[in-house]
């Protein structure tokens, strides 16, 4: 059973660079739930890079890929303004819930690899 935890904005760059560094080497998904624009797919289980939270320019980075030779390219997730953050450590990983000022929904699920399977597109 996972608990959500509301993680107070002082505590981001923590929870980020903790992120980064225990979920290295594990499958990103990424989906955005927006009222008018629907639930989009944006990444489906792809190498994570790490996540970080600027706050000079108040947004948060879910950086994926960057694993030569299938995934040499990162790319960049922005979510600007955000406004709330929803923390699962889950048995294979973790879970992000990250809202922001438009009210925009981003789901981060960070989740190991089966055995045995190097990644989608491996």
């Amino acid at each position: 059973m996972t608990t959500t935890s509301a993680v107070e904005r002082s505590a981001w760059p923590e929870l980020t660079n903790r992120l980064s560094a225990d979920h290295a080497g594990h499958d990103v998904t990424l989906e955005v739930l927006d009222a008018d624009g629907g639930d989009n797919p944006v990444v489906d289980r792809l190498p994570f890079h790490g996540i970080t939270y600027d706050h000079r320019d108040d947004v948060l980075v879910i950086s994926v890929g960057g694993r030569p030779p299938h995934h040499p390219v990162v790319m960049r997730h922005l979510v600007q303004s955000p406004q709330e953050v929803l923390f699962d450590l889950l048995p294979r990983g973790a879970a992000l819930k990250i809202t922001d000022a438009a009210g925009t929904t981003t789901l981060v699920s960070l989740l190991t690899r089966p055995e045995g399977q190097s990644g989608r597109g491996s």
